[in-house]
């Protein structure tokens, strides 16, 4: 029998640490999309009228693109993405100009990138239990197209796991587990001639191959690295093994739904009426997707056979390169540490030997003898006497948000012009006010507050001959709207004098 809880027991906050893990997953699948809805909100700050466009929409379709187009060695080409988005944006707003098209079409990419971001990735805090049952914030960081460059030179976007599994509408899945789900269920759903399912589930299994390939270009991209930082021991012998298992049971299923859906297209071949014209339709559509996913396979396959070979080349390389000619700068123990007691005229001259030479060479604008000569005898470019023409710019009027209208400032300034008279206490003035105008009191009290530390220096500079002071005498302030204390308001006159001779003297 097992003991009873004490009565005063405290009750876990989870189930368990599967309970915990899946719910972490699901706030992870909710921060991945978060990047996405916040298009939408962003979007009123460009300039223009663009709530008729639909920026999650775009993101997605701008994933997917990606998630398409790029191979295993390279990626997505910038301006092709931008290309195929433009169509599908002007769908949206056919009556706007194709230059607004492009500009919601670049904003969205850059936005997927975070061109704005240090290291263009996003980052979502959520919340786990430990073991002991506290509560512990941590820190999710994704990103969802990346640039990366190419093998051949240029700058290629590539998705990654995140951005599928925005895709695919899991997070975190095994490849393995996902890729064979996803083909049962195809072949079953072509079996049963449900193409429109059947073509979904066939963009998922895709999307999953693409995936798997990213694991194994990850793997080679860290080994030409450094080949002590994959564990080539068993991790990655395994993943090989296992992924040409998985590439020879795609190649079955593969073949074999090939022939279901030739079969579906050849029995719709038989009817003439709009259900039968879809249902070819979308057969053709399936041949494709399942064509691009056998391609892709034995891509992948090629890269797997060769991964073995290039671990041990990358080792010999590695293992018998030539050591550094000299040791790398211990940039805190030779040079912070001992500087840091020393005083400053002392330090400065330890800090500016080392920058000078330790900021590197400046490269000459002309390094070879032909670029020299190409230099000097390129004519100079004829320029406008204007000089280009400048860009209309997109002028949005600013809303007029004060609270107090110039009126209301006035008559403030008024009340508080007090040149000619005594000093008044802020009690009396807030009652004058509110006989006024009610919101008046509002200004008065927040000028009064400012007062209570005049910048007398800059009104002196200024060559002002007066100024509002307001003093604190210990009274407290007896109003029905506003505490604190009854400040002593006046008006102080400025040595006009002083301020000229100063005002000479400095000149």
């Amino acid at each position: 029998m097992t003991a009873p809880a004490p009565a005063n027991a405290v009750p876990s906050p989870a189930p368990g640490p599967a309970a915990d893990e899946g719910l972490a997953r699901r706030l992870r699948a909710l921060a991945c999309t978060a990047p996405l809805h916040d298009l939408d909100t962003r979007k009123a700050n460009l300039a223009g009228e663009y709530s008729v466009y639909a920026m999650a929409e775009v993101a997605l379709a701008a994933i997917d693109l990606v998630t398409l187009n790029m191979d295993f060695d390279t990626g997505a080409d910038h301006d092709q993405i931008v290309a195929r988005l433009v169509p599908r944006i002007a769908a949206q707003a056919p009556g706007r100009p194709a230059a607004e098209h492009e500009r919601v079409a670049r904003w969205v990419l850059e936005n997927l990138i975070n061109v704005g971001s240090v290291d263009r990735g996003f980052r979502a805090v959520y919340g786990t239990f430990g073991p002991d049952g506290t509560y512990v914030r941590r820190d999710y960081d994704f990103k969802l197209i990346e640039e990366v460059p190419g093998y051949g030179g240029g700058v290629y976007l590539r998705t990654t796991d995140e951005a599928v599994n925005v895709l695919v509408g899991a997070l975190d899945t095994d490849v393995t587990s996902a890729q064979i789900a996803a083909e049962v269920k195809l072949e079953v759903l072509i079996s049963r001639g449900r193409l429109a399912d059947a073509q979904l589930a066939a963009e998922q299994a895709r999307y999953r191959t693409v995936q798997y390939s990213e694991t194994l270009r990850r793997a080679l991209d860290a080994t030409r690295r450094n080949v002590r930082a994959v564990d080539w021991l068993e991790t990655v012998p395994d993943m090989i093994a296992e992924a040409l298992d998985h590439v020879a049971d795609r190649y079955r299923h593969e073949n074999a739904i090939l022939t279901n859906i030739r079969k579906a297209r050849d029995e719709a071949e038989a009817g003439s009426d709009a259900k039968t014209g879809e249902h070819k339709r979308r057969a053709a559509e399936l041949v494709d997707i399942v064509k691009d996913c056998i391609r892709r396979h034995t891509q992948l396959q090629s890269r797997l056979l060769e991964a073995g070979p290039l671990f041990r080349a990358e080792q010999d390389r590695q293992a018998f390169a030539p050591p550094a000619a000299r040791a790398g700068l211990d940039l805190y123990g030779q040079l912070v540490a001992p500087v840091l007691p020393l005083p400053v005229e002392r330090a400065l001259r330890v800090t500016d030997a080392f920058f000078a030479r330790g900021v590197g060479l400046r490269t000459p604008s002309a390094v070879r003898v032909g670029d020299l000569v190409d230099l000097l005898l390129t004519p100079p470019v004829e320029r406008e006497h204007l000089g280009a023409e400048m860009p209309e710019p997109d002028l949005v009027a600013t809303p007029d948000d004060s609270r107090f209208s110039e009126e209301q400032l006035a008559a403030a300034m008024e009340l508080l012009d007090l040149e000619h008279d005594a000093p008044r206490r802020l009690s009396g003035l807030l009652a004058d006010a509110r006989r006024i105008d009610p919101e008046l009191p509002y200004l008065l009290a927040l000028l009064a507050v400012h007062a209570a530390s005049p910048p007398v220096g800059t009104a002196y500079r200024q060559g002002e001959p007066k100024l509002l002071f307001a003093v604190d005498d210990g009274t407290e302030l007896d109003d029905p709207e506003f505490g604190g204390a009854d400040l002593i308001v006046g008006t102080a006159l400025l040595d006009a004098a002083g301020m000229a001779a100063a005002r000479t003297e400095a000149a």
